[in-house]
């Protein structure tokens, strides 16, 4: 498949502007204006030069207590999300592109949780805090955005859980059940008076798993509080604390093994143990002001996580069926964000700067059947800070264009001490430093119609996982990896009349020094820079609304992604892979839907989502084959209101027609073992009840 010919398809995009303005005036109904804030500054949406999806409450949850992210950003175009189906190494997801190569965790992609990190210092991404079931609002920046977020900012998600009522007080509860004797229970408490406000909410998970050897439990507790100290001045506090005991790993199967049966797990992984357990908690404090041309917010938080982490890895010799490597990391993580906008009659300025900092003791050990024994393997403290100034300049010509660019610099510094010696000492430091930019223009062409181009730069380090994961198993970091960097153009358009919401853009993004994953096995992946690749694409994201309440979605995403120059040397043998298709990228994916009330009270969402096939390798051999005819979803609920009081149960559908497809890859899967299955026909009931006490007058007066 060739490059798609951006400047070929220009004038197609433009033109869509001019059939759209052919409607009649009296055919558009006025929508209330979207802001937005993951560009760091408040901007309304109908003028916005960036590629940015929002998400409320209802599109996130749909009709789901414990919605996961597949469900949540379905229908978010350019965004792809592999569910894994494993408790243990999260679901892949990436956006344009950007953290498709991890093979646990996100890489690659920024996500924010009320204004703060989820990301590590080190371009690594954790969901251990994340309840979707608690988000009342996602925005998805897609594109190049280090200028903004710094390192490994390929894209930005930012999660935004729910605000504090204003009811007196509330109460709900909810609870789902479904197949793989899964089940999920939570409590959520909310409460005002005057100016204080507060939630808790406390959540239990626990499940069998679609495989063998993957069973999972989570245990999630959150607070939040919020001080309306003036009309223009917040503060806020936010804590998350969660103990996830257990998450089997199943692992990937070789083509043979899925074959026989696709429920099965890698016996490897069965007989050495490998699972996860997790404690973490973590703390913020926010102070948001705005008043006249000033806006500013700044985040101080911080965090700790004890990881302990079976893995079928084998040990240096000697080496048995049930020998493994157990790994345990005790982290902690913290910084500060602060950003401020200054609006002036000509321009918007935004300054800021972003600090954080991570620890981590890592210690492995020989294990046996997933115990670890008192022979260590690796013994060191890995230290990463990063400092980001940035500034974003918002320049409005008019009515109709606005001239957008901005300037930061990271600083990314890596140490490591090593502590066990006895094979000599691998202590050292390394520093990756890069200065991103992003200029732009935005053309406003009717009163609804938007259209954008932009061109951006993108920094992303190696995270402390892929430094330490070397493939002689000893201490340190590996020095031959390196930080990879992008150039990334695009050109976009933005409709939002009253029966029709469409976006679309197009883009190509060029990498050096890329990071891929060469090697896979027993669940640690090794790395190295690739020459270089190229990533081009175009998506599209439609919402028609009908009448009676319903509506009919669409999201379609084109990628192209190749290496254009990639070597392997293998003693006197060169594989040249030039030309091939980065693994674990389908071609296009595309997700139609249907979503609203049917009835009174009654309401359904019907989705049909389609993958074509992808490779599972570098080298192109192991090829997974799309998903035909695609997979079908089906929910339904009904929502009773009192005046006090309601109830809200619902049922849901997933793999409706139960189609055998596989779900995701294992990227450079030793031995051909990459196949991640996804379950057949699963069922979900449950229902949230809920109570509230309206607030009498005095308990909503502001000062």
């Amino acid at each position: 498949m060739r490059s798609l010919p951006l400047p070929c398809l220009l004038p197609l995009l433009m033109g869509i502007p001019r059939i759209l303005a052919a409607q009649r005036p009296d055919s558009a109904v006025r929508l209330p204006a979207i802001g937005v804030t993951v560009t760091r500054a408040p901007e309304p949406l109908s003028r916005l030069g960036a590629s940015v999806t929002v998400l409320d409450s209802d599109a996130v949850r749909r009709h789901r207590v414990a919605p996961t992210l597949d469900d949540a950003l379905g229908f978010v175009p350019g965004v792809v999300t592999s569910n894994r189906w494993n408790y243990s190494v999260d679901q892949r997801l990436s956006i344009r592109g950007f953290g498709a190569r991890a093979n646990f965790g996100l890489r690659g992609v920024k996500v924010l949780l009320d204004g703060v990190p989820q990301t590590l210092p080190d371009g690594q991404s954790q969901l251990t805090n994340l309840d979707l079931a608690l988000v009342s609002r996602v925005e998805v920046l897609r594109g190049a955005a280090s200028a903004l977020h710094g390192n490994a900012a390929g894209g930005v998600i930012a999660f935004t859980t729910a605000p504090v009522p204003e009811d007196a007080w509330s109460v709900s509860v909810r609870g789902e059940v479904g197949s793989f004797a899964s089940h999920r229970e939570q409590l959520v408490v909310a409460g005002r008076s005057g100016t204080l406000g507060g939630t808790a909410a406390i959540s239990t998970f626990r499940t069998d798993g679609s495989r063998q050897h993957a069973a999972a439990a989570q245990r999630q507790l959150s607070l939040a509080g919020d001080w309306t100290v003036t009309k223009s001045t917040t503060l806020t506090m936010r804590f998350a604390a969660a103990s996830n005991p257990e998450a089997q790993n199943p692992g990937a199967l070789t083509a043979t093994e899925l074959a026989a049966n696709q429920d099965s797990a890698a016996a490897s992984n069965i007989l050495r143990g490998a699972d996860k357990s997790v404690t973490q908690s973590q703390l913020s404090l926010g102070l948001r002001h705005d008043r006249g041309r000033w806006h500013v917010d700044a985040t101080l938080y911080g965090l700790s996580r004890g990881l302990d982490n079976p893995l079928a890895t084998p040990p240096p010799t000697p080496i048995t069926a049930t020998s493994g490597t157990w790994v345990g990391i005790d982290r902690i993580d913290g910084g500060t964000r602060l950003a401020a906008t200054f609006t002036l009659p000509a321009v918007s300025l935004t300054g800021g700067a972003d600090f954080q900092a991570l620890r981590d003791d890592r210690v492995n050990r020989r294990a046996d059947g997933g115990v670890p024994s008192s022979t260590i393997l690796l013994d060191q403290r890995e230290t990463v800070t990063e400092v980001g100034p940035f500034l974003q300049v918002v320049w409005p010509l008019g009515h109709t264009m606005t001239l957008r660019g901005g300037l930061r610099h990271d600083a990314s510094h890596f140490g490591v001490v090593d502590h066990h010696t006895s094979d000599g000492d691998a202590s050292g430091h390394r520093t990756m430093s890069a200065t991103s930019g992003n200029a732009g223009v935005a053309l406003v062409l009717g009163p609804r119609i938007t259209a954008w181009s932009d061109i951006a730069t993108l920094f992303e380090t190696p995270t402390t996982t892929e430094l330490a994961n070397r493939p002689a198993g000893d201490g340190g970091f590996n020095d031959a990896l390196n930080p990879q960097h992008s150039v990334s153009a695009e050109l976009g358009i933005r409709v939002r009349l009253g029966w029709l919401s469409l976006e679309s853009a197009m883009y190509r993004t060029s990498t050096h020094d890329a990071i891929v994953p060469y090697r896979e096995l027993g669940g640690r992946t090794y790395y190295r820079n690739a020459g270089a690749t190229r990533t081009t694409g175009a998506e599209v994201g439609a919402t028609l609304r009908l009448n009676h309440g319903l509506s009919l979605l669409g999201t379609w995403t084109l990628t192209h992604a190749i290496f254009t120059d990639y070597r392997i040397t293998d003693g006197a043998t060169m594989d040249v892979l030039d030309g091939h298709r980065l693994a674990g990228i389908p071609s296009q994916v595309a997700r139609l839907g249907l979503r609203g009330d049917v009835g009174r009270e009654f309401s359904i969402d019907i989705d049909q989502a389609f993958s074509t096939s992808l490779y599972a390798d570098d080298d192109n051999k192991l090829r997974v084959d799309g998903w035909g005819n695609g997979v079908t979803g089906m929910r339904l609920a009904w929502r009773g209101t009192g005046a006090v009081s309601s109830l809200a149960p619902f049922v849901a559908v997933q793999n409706l027609f139960d189609r055998r497809y596989v779900g995701s890859v294992s990227i450079n899967g030793n031995a051909g073992r990459v196949f991640e299955p996804a379950p057949r026909r699963t069922v979900y009931v449950g229902a949230e009840l809920g109570w509230r006490a309206r607030a009498g007058s005095s308990g909503r007066d502001r000062p």
